[in-house]
């Protein structure tokens, strides 16, 4: 499994997000974002979007910070961070 999880440093929804990661015993990859050109390539696989954390699993775009959360609150992130077919996407 990969988890890749674009960030900032000062960015309290970024914590959280990764708080749950850790809380779920799952190692990711951090990508800090304060350079405009990693900014740029984060965006550019988000769909446009331009605001952290963005959160992909296996190569998957999981969203920011509440997209986590949901995905946590309806038991759906287990399955996710279960599924053992990773990709280096």
């Amino acid at each position: 499994m990969k988890i890749e999880i674009y960030t900032t440093q000062t960015c309290p929804f970024c914590h959280a997000a990764k708080d749950l990661l850790r809380a779920k015993a799952v190692a990711f990859d951090e990508i800090d974002v304060v350079d405009p050109a990693m900014r740029a390539a984060m965006s550019a696989r988000a769909d446009g979007r331009t605001s952290v954390p963005q959160i992909f699993i296996n190569g998957t775009h999981i969203g920011g910070c509440d997209d986590l959360y949901m995905l946590e609150e309806t038991g759906k992130l287990g399955a996710l961070l279960a599924d053992d077919t990773a990709t280096d996407a």
